[in-house]
């Protein structure tokens, strides 16, 4: 998985950028096929706002949040990008006839 960072009227911090590697850990768990992650914090008067765009084999996702404190803003957008990739993770594997790819199906 290949994570941009990048801020818009915003010093991206070590602290920040810690921070967001290991909350989006928890993505990768949940899904492998993630290949790049772009995400754009940016600040707007008193309001932190934080983007995420999610290049995933087959789809793209777009997510975006906004809250008065930055740490808040990331546990949401994360929150929300998590259910959202659980709910493609879904359909794919519907789509494929209800097998995740390499497990075995027993017939007892």
């Amino acid at each position: 998985m290949n994570l941009h960072l990048s801020g818009h009227h915003v010093e991206v911090t070590p602290a920040i950028r810690d921070y967001v590697t290991s909350k989006f850990t928890r993505i990768t768990r949940h899904f492998d096929h993630v290949i790049d992650v772009n995400v754009i914090v940016s600040v707007e008067k008193l309001t932190q706002k934080i983007e995420a765009n999610v290049h995933l084999s087959g789809k793209d996702i777009f997510v975006e949040c906004a809250d008065a404190d930055m740490y808040a803003a990331i546990d949401a957008l994360v929150d929300k990008l998590d259910r959202q990739i659980l709910k493609h993770k879904e359909r794919n594997n519907e789509h494929r006839g209800g097998r995740e790819p390499g497990r075995e199906v027993s017939e007892d």
